[in-house]
């Protein structure tokens, strides 16, 4: 039989059906088809999900704890923590060194927030564990690239036990060891009275670090020019004094003494070279609204190799001498705070101790006062000889027996540790409250 044209036509439309619906075929049958995967594994671990559950509920009971403790400022900052949802985010116990409300409004620019997570550290540090930590022990906070500085203090009796050591925590001491503990969270309360807290450096888990592999434990002592070895010959006690003067520097900056800081920057040459010092502070107000004789007259301010807290400044009897940087320049006490069922206020030079403890760390202890000290001369012992009253009843009773005196004047031993002040015997007829009400500084 004969094939035709339609014939033809006909498979043609035949043969282009099959191609069309062959190849639609093919394009469904494709790479469209996501090949066959494993299961994804879960993110966490039941055992991560386990702590991070237990890590949030202690978050949550944080707030509570620390109000209940007395810390209302970091209880408002608390809920803050579980903000952090980064993966690096920190979900297990840890250690929190509680500054109190009143050293956290002393730094009026800071967040309390980041103050809170530079004062957290990750992992259990118990009192006694901090006791046996290296001396100058950097562990960083929950704040990256910010870090605390474990310092000890020794009990002055020179005792090889740890148990009474102080802790200091970046120069703030521990008093208040354990407040609370359930297995997840340790908060430890750090000195109240007069304390001031500032932002860590970006530098302070590198500027003079001192780690474990040091290995060193020493003890402190307030003292003179004697020096006591450390328990590493490799560390000098420079490396200490250094570390002090930078933390109280940058304390300072942060709380109103910029100028004082300053200072201290530039003199750094001749301050990293004693082994401790008590500096008399005025704030940058104080200096800028009349008081600008303290700028030229710092060295005049800072008692070299005596650490005198404001208890140890209160102990001083009357007309002890306090060596200066300035050489033949000393200061007085001029009011003791010794005696007496109401004592006086202490007062060096006249001028009375505004703020005790400003900063005080393992090497340095300031304390803020009203005015510049005044230097007191030869003619000023006279003219309160005068005031005194007449005849022998003054200062010294005569002009020879006031030289006896300023030159017959002992070494007070301070604290049994070698280091000395003079002390001018002073004239038991002098009335305290004369020397006072003369000279209203």
């Amino acid at each position: 039989m004969a094939i035709t044209s339609s014939h033809y036509f006909a498979l043609l439309i035949f043969s282009i059906i099959l191609l069309c619906f062959g190849s639609t075929s093919a394009i469904d049958d494709g790479p469209e088809q996501p090949p066959s995967l494993a299961p994804i594994p879960p993110l966490t671990s039941p055992q991560d999900l386990q702590n991070q559950q237990a890590f949030f509920t202690n978050i949550a009971l944080l707030p509570h704890i620390l109000s209940q403790l007395g810390y209302n400022d970091l209880a408002t900052a608390a809920p803050s923590l579980s903000a952090d949802s980064s993966p690096s985010a920190w979900i297990g116990p840890f250690t929190l060194f509680a500054p109190s409300d009143t050293a956290l409004r002393s730094c009026i620019s800071c967040s309390v927030p980041n103050l809170l997570r530079e004062h957290i550290v990750p992992g259990l540090f118990s009192m006694d564990y901090l006791r046996n930590l290296a001396f100058g022990t950097k562990i960083e906070t929950l704040s990256p690239g910010r870090c605390l500085t474990i310092t000890a203090e020794r009990s002055p009796l020179g005792s090889n036990e740890t148990a009474s050591s102080k802790i200091f925590i970046s120069g703030l001491e521990i008093t208040q060891p354990d407040l609370f503990s359930n297995g997840l969270i340790i908060v430890h309360g750090l000195k109240q009275d007069g304390s001031f807290v500032s932002p860590l450096s970006p530098l302070s888990c590198d500027i003079e670090r001192i780690t474990s592999t040091f290995n060193i434990n020493p003890d402190h002592y307030r003292g003179g020019g004697q020096q006591r070895p450390f328990s590493s010959p490799s560390i000098q006690p420079s490396i200490i004094t250094r570390l002090m003067l930078r933390d109280a520097m940058l304390r300072l900056r942060n709380n109103g003494f910029g100028i004082l800081a300053l200072a201290m920057k530039i003199k750094y040459p001749e301050l990293v070279n004693l082994s401790n010092m008590t500096i008399f502070a005025l704030d940058d107000i104080s200096i800028f609204s009349g008081s600008q004789s303290y700028i030229n007259n710092i060295r005049f301010h800072i008692v070299p190799n005596i650490y005198l807290s404001f208890e140890d400044l209160e102990k001083l009897p009357l007309g002890t001498l306090l060596p200066t940087l300035v050489q033949d320049q000393t200061l007085v006490i001029t009011t003791s705070g010794i005696g007496g069922l109401n004592p006086a206020p202490m007062r060096i030079n006249y001028v009375r101790i505004k703020i005790p403890e400003v900063i005080k760390n393992l090497k340095i202890v300031i304390h803020g006062v009203f005015l510049p000290f005044p230097h007191i001369h030869p003619v000023a012992a006279v003219y309160d000889e005068i005031l005194g009253g007449s005849g022998g009843s003054g200062v010294g009773g005569s002009s020879s027996d006031s030289s006896s005196a300023r030159v017959e004047g002992t070494c007070y031993p301070f604290f049994g540790e070698g280091a000395c002040v003079q002390v001018a015997m002073p004239p038991p007829t002098k009335p305290t409250v004369d020397i006072e009400d003369h000279h209203g500084l």
